[in-house]
């Protein structure tokens, strides 16, 4: 009897190559990580990564880096007592560079990009013939402030380095946080869920630069994520929330300067005025490092 999935091999690079293959099915993908109680399992794994146990975390790593290529090369040394030591580990200092030139937005977070270019109006797409709304990502308000700006989308997996930096000098002047659903956000949930991010849990935090013009940046959380730290409010936004939650705050962050961590992977999402463009070679597909220039300002 023949299969579509080959027998598992013995050898490491075998065992790698059947996982891609399995990882890359679509449809099963999209099926194992969507079609399940995405909710309790997300609670599931908030406390299993908080367990603090030297043995339970060594076990877990070995099993993550069955399932993923998981890279710790840049990390600072850390005794890593839990997994969710691995999810928000720091990194060696000098490790992420941030491009130090004012006509430049750097990424603010080690990325996937994804979708991205110009809003139509307050139309966005979080992937080909799958549209969506500003208003419905962020509010009407804020959706008026970046309408037919333009964005971009950087997905982060669960072996990325998961904190987030100010991608420029900025003032943020306000959080708004949405409580939501937990669907994946990788390309096969993105383009089968319609107005995926607008279900999502997420976070918009609205900023000015030093020009004072806006930017916004909104990390979306997904299954196995769902909490989202933020180191200026003091606060780990989550999905025992129940929102949408306003969160006025006024403070100022350095080219940069640690904004906070997810606790697994998921996506950021940056939205800026017309008069900024994506940087040189910057298009879906290209991984892309914190401090690395995402945006270039118009001549």
């Amino acid at each position: 009897m023949a299969f579509d999935t080959p027998v598992k091999p013995a050898t490491a690079q075998g065992w790698r190559a059947w996982r891609d293959r399995l990882l890359q099915h679509e449809t099963l993908n999209y099926a194992l990580t969507n079609h399940i109680p995405r909710v309790a399992l997300t609670h599931l794994m908030g406390r299993l990564s908080r367990i603090e146990n030297r043995a339970f975390t060594r076990l877990a790593l070995a099993v993550w880096r069955l399932l993923a290529d998981l890279d710790l090369s840049d990390a600072a040394p850390a005794d890593y007592r839990s997994l969710r030591d691995v999810f928000t580990r720091a990194l060696r200092p000098g490790a992420r560079p941030f491009d130090p030139h004012a006509q430049v937005l750097c990424s603010p977070c080690d990325g996937i990009v994804g979708a991205c270019g110009d809003v139509h109006g307050t139309t966005v797409w979080q992937a080909k013939g799958m549209p969506y709304k500003l208003e419905d990502l962020i509010g009407l308000q804020a959706a008026g402030t970046y309408a037919n700006g333009r964005f971009v989308t950087l997905r982060l997996t669960s072996t990325m380095y998961h904190r987030f930096h100010a991608p420029a000098d900025l003032r943020v002047r306000r959080v708004r946080y949405v409580s939501g659903d937990v669907f994946n956000v990788n390309p096969p949930a993105l383009r089968r869920v319609p107005a995926l991010f607008c279900r999502n849990e997420r976070a918009l935090i609205e900023a000015e630069l030093a020009d004072g013009s806006p930017i916004a940046l909104v990390p979306v959380a997904a299954i196995l994520v769902a909490s989202i730290r933020l180191h200026f409010l003091d606060v780990t936004l989550h999905l025992r929330w129940r929102g949408p939650h306003e969160l006025p705050c006024d403070v100022t962050l350095e080219r940069g300067q640690e904004m906070g961590w997810f606790e697994h992977g998921s996506t950021i999402l940056m939205f800026v005025p017309a008069h900024w463009r994506l940087a040189d070679g910057i298009e879906p597909g290209r991984t892309i490092r914190a401090g690395q220039p995402l945006w270039q300002r118009d001549p």
